[in-house]
C-alpha cells in the first residue's frame, strides 16, 4: 500500500513537471513555434481607458452640450469649419466643441478672477477684459494649430516628393505610389501622411484623381501643396513624363526650403538687437561702469 502511494505521487510529480516544462520551454518544431507565437499575439490585452481619457470625454460632452445652444447664434461657421479641417479636427462634433469653448473659457476666467480677488481693482473693466480674452482665446489657439500643422506639412513635402519620384521610377502607378508614400512617411510626417491617405481613399471611392487632389490642397491650405497638386494634374492631363516632373519639382522645393532657411538666418542679427539693447547692454554697463561710478562717488564725498 505504501509503495503504491509512493508510485502514484512520483507519477503525478513527473506529470506536473513535464507539463510545466512543455509550457515554459519553447517547442522545437518550427511550425509549433509559429503557432505558439501567433497564439501569444492573438492574446493581446485589451486597452485600458485612463482617467485622463475619461475626463477628456466628459469635457468634450459638456462643450458639445453648450455648443448646441450657441451654434444657431453663430454666423461664421463656414470659416470655422475650414480652420478646424486645416487644424486636423475632422469629427462631426468638432464645431460644437469649439463653440462651447468660446462660452466656457470666458466663464472659467470670470470665476478665476472672482476667486483670486483681482476684480477689486476695477470690477467692470476686469470682468469685461476677461470675457473678451476668453472669447478670443479659442480663435488664437485654433489659428496657432493651423499654422503649426501647415509648417509640418511644408517641412515633410520635399521628402514625400522624393519618395514619390522613387516609387514612380520603380514602375508603380500614381495612386499606388501615393499610398506607399503615405505609409512610409507616417512616422516622420503624420500630418501629410493622413492627407495623402485620405486623398487616396477618396479616389478609390469614386472621386476623380484631379478632384481628390484639389480637395487635399483645399484641406491643407498650403501653397506648396497646391503647386504640387497643380503640377501632378497638369502632368497627368498632358501625358508628360511624371518621374521627371516630380524630380524637378522636388529639387525646386528643396531649393526653396534652403532659401527660406537662409532668409531666417539672415534675420537673426536683426532680431537680436532688442535683446542686446534691453537685457545684455544694461548688465554690461553695470559690470563695467559700476566700479568707476562707485569710486567717483566716494571721491566726491571726500
Amino acid at each position: 500500500m505504501i509503495l503504491t502511494t509512493i508510485a502514484v505521487i512520483v507519477v503525478a510529480a513527473v506529470a506536473v513537471g513535464m507539463s510545466i516544462a512543455f509550457m515554459v520551454i519553447p517547442p522545437s518544431d518550427p511550425a509549433q513555434r509559429r503557432l505558439s507565437r501567433l497564439w501569444r499575439e492573438a492574446k493581446t490585452p485589451t486597452p485600458t481607458v485612463t482617467f485622463r481619457h475619461k475626463q477628456k470625454e466628459r469635457a468634450e460632452r459638456v462643450l458639445q452640450d453648450v455648443g448646441k445652444v450657441m451654434l444657431p447664434w453663430s454666423k461664421d461657421n463656414g470659416r470655422t469649419n475650414v480652420l478646424l479641417m486645416r487644424a486636423g479636427y475632422r469629427k462631426p462634433d468638432s464645431l460644437l466643441v469649439y463653440q462651447g469653448a468660446k462660452v466656457v473659457v470666458p466663464a472659467l476666467l470670470a470665476v478665476l478672477i472672482l476667486f483670486t480677488g483681482v476684480y477689486r481693482f476695477n470690477p467692470a473693466l476686469v470682468l469685461v477684459t476677461a470675457a473678451i480674452v476668453g472669447f478670443v482665446a479659442p480663435d488664437f489657439w485654433l489659428t496657432g494649430r493651423v499654422r503649426s500643422r501647415q509648417k509640418k506639412i511644408v517641412a515633410g513635402l520635399p521628402d514625400a516628393l522624393d519618395l514619390l519620384t522613387v516609387c514612380v521610377e520603380a514602375g508603380m502607378g500614381l495612386d499606388q505610389a501615393i499610398y506607399r508614400v503615405s505609409q512610409e512617411i507616417q512616422i516622420s510626417c503624420p500630418e501629410l501622411s493622413e492627407e495623402m491617405r485620405l486623398m487616396n481613399m477618396e479616389a478609390r471611392f469614386g472621386k476623380s484623381r484631379a478632384e481628390s487632389m484639389r480637395d487635399m490642397a483645399a484641406r491643407t491650405g498650403v501653397e506648396d501643396v497646391k503647386t504640387a497638386v497643380a503640377m501632378l494634374i497638369q502632368t497627368d492631363r498632358f501625358g508628360t513624363d511624371l518621374a521627371r516632373a516630380l524630380r524637378v519639382h522636388s529639387i525646386t522645393m528643396r531649393v526653396k526650403r534652403r532659401q527660406h532657411a537662409e532668409e531666417m538666418a539672415s534675420k537673426t542679427s536683426v532680431k537680436m538687437v532688442p535683446a542686446l539693447v534691453f537685457f545684455i547692454f544694461p548688465a554690461m554697463f553695470v559690470v563695467i561702469l559700476g566700479p568707476a561710478v562707485i569710486a567717483l562717488m566716494r571721491t566726491l564725498k571726500l
